[in-house]
């Protein structure tokens, strides 16, 4: 395995958040009643003629955007002819020559690097139906709701290089989506689907090996593992004295293998023409600039930003990026000049549990950021103790009050006096004579639990640091 280099290239198909089809005014919604949202222009009956959705274009170019391409102000229509069961119309509205966006790159971190994974082309196509399997019945049936939902079909250069980067383009392909809010990205509702196409070679050989297509990846975590097997699969094989044949497999995840769909399939196969019944797509230069102006900042940015420059671990960094409410805590208490590490264990830790548990947004209760930084400095000035400071937080939580006055009402300011301290350690040293000589006998960790009773005396306003100095210096 470690003399060979695994090639991949992903085929993302994202369903697109329109209100309508893509070429009718069917309804674009998941879970409703077989076969209840069709029309004779999503069924190419005889005489029905399709009209293009706008928003769809729209949302096409805002990803273009997002990730890096060129826009193409004039683009067409194609027919990709093939015949499944699913396709009643026995073709797939696509693009082929002339996509509307091609030519970008995103930015991704695996393991500390920056990876740039080129972009070859985004595409407009609308979805096909869906195959109903059930022991109930015989066979299989059709549902055409799906059917005519519009997609975009992200295409990646053949850059990516392991199943960890693999999973690291999908994730963040799939957080754009989201802050564009162009698709909801819903796995379990085949919102978001890949195509992984792998190859092997051997290190430094610049020709890639023959690849496979593999269909059915309906989870990240299973590209990553199809990945994993395909590229096993094909370097057995190689060592064996075998050729890898150019063919679409079936992805298996509950038998974790995959299995020959169909061999060698090209472009010429499903014999692409233009789309007689639609115009040429034009987008205006203005339109096409408007639309970047649109783009929130992204979610790759973010990421570089919080790992780069800040030094943060890649799996924080995507738990502050994956969330709205997170992230932008996070970035108003870093520009108001907290200590970026502290943000972030109040912000992944108490505030990740309110959210979880409440099922509401941070900015929905009466803590802000500005309160947030203030508590922050005062457990750093050792004004409270960390304990002291989660008591503020839960009334911050619930009530717009200022935090010295919760400090005052609640007389959780933090004992620094050492008159007062040294009271309270001799008390304690008195008490827990064994524990003393157990200290004194090697037993360090009972150093521990003597500050632990001090602390408990003082019912957790002594500063822990002044108090562990004081305990120390009277048993040595």
């Amino acid at each position: 395995m470690n003399d060979y280099e695994i090639v991949v290239g992903l085929e993302v198909h994202a369903e697109l958040s329109t209100e309508s089809k893509m070429y009718c005014n069917c309804k674009n919604e998941f879970g409703l009643e077989v076969n209840t949202r069709v029309c004779p222009i999503c069924m190419a009956l005889p005489g029905a003629l399709p009209t293009l959705n706008k928003t769809a274009v729209d949302y096409a170019v805002m990803m273009g955007h997002a990730l890096n391409c060129k826009i193409n102000s004039v683009s067409k229509q194609d027919r990709k002819n093939y015949f499944y069961p699913d396709l009643p119309k026995a073709y797939q509205i696509s693009q082929a020559e002339v996509p509307v966006c091609e030519d970008g790159h995103l930015d991704i971190v695996v393991d500390g690097e920056v990876r740039s994974i080129g972009i070859t082309r985004i595409h407009i196509e609308e979805d096909a139906g869906k195959l109903l399997h059930d022991d109930s019945f015989d066979g299989s049936l059709v549902d055409c709701n799906r059917g005519g939902v519009p997609l975009i079909e992200i295409v990646s250069e053949p850059d990516i290089r392991s199943s960890a980067e693999a999973k690291a383009f999908l994730d963040m392909i799939k957080l754009t989506l989201q802050y564009l809010d162009i698709s909801d990205c819903k796995m379990q509702e085949g919102s978001i689907r890949c195509d992984v196409n792998v190859s092997v070679r051997k290190k430094g050989q610049k020709e890639f090996g023959t690849r496979c297509e593999m269909k059915n990846v309906n989870s990240f975590s299973a590209a990553v593992r199809g990945i994993e097997y395909e590229a096993k699969r094909q370097i057995e094989l190689i060592e064996a004295g075998g050729t890898i044949e150019q063919e679409t497999r079936r992805w298996d995840d509950v038998k974790g293998e995959s299995i020959t769909l169909r061999t060698k399939e090209d472009a010429h196969d499903y014999r692409y023409f233009p789309e007689p019944d639609l115009l040429t797509i034009v987008i205006p230069d203005e339109k096409i600039a408007e639309l970047k102006k649109r783009l929130p900042e992204l979610p790759s940015k973010k990421m570089l930003h919080y790992m780069i420059d800040l030094g943060i671990s890649q799996t924080e960094a995507m738990l502050l990026v994956e969330s709205d409410d997170k992230s932008k805590m996070f970035d108003e208490c870093e520009s108001l000049g907290a200590t970026p590490n502290a943000v972030l264990n109040w912000v992944l830790g108490d505030i990740s549990k309110y959210m979880n548990e409440s099922g509401k947004s941070i900015f929905d209760t009466h803590l802000t950021s500005e309160k947030l930084c203030e508590l922050i400095s005062l457990i750093e000035a050792k004004t409270i103790s960390n304990a002291a400071g989660r008591v503020v937080f839960e009334e911050l939580l619930q009530r717009d009050i200022d935090i010295k006055t919760i400090i005052e009402e609640k007389g959780l300011a933090q004992i620094s006096d050492k008159d007062a301290l040294l009271e309270i350690a001799r008390k304690v040293i008195e008490d827990n004579a064994q524990s003393v000589a157990d200290y004194n006998n090697g037993k360090t960790n009972a150093l521990g639990y003597l500050v632990g009773q001090c602390m408990k005396a003082s019912k957790g306003k002594a500063n822990p640091s002044m108090m562990k100095e004081l305990i120390l210096s009277l048993i040595e």
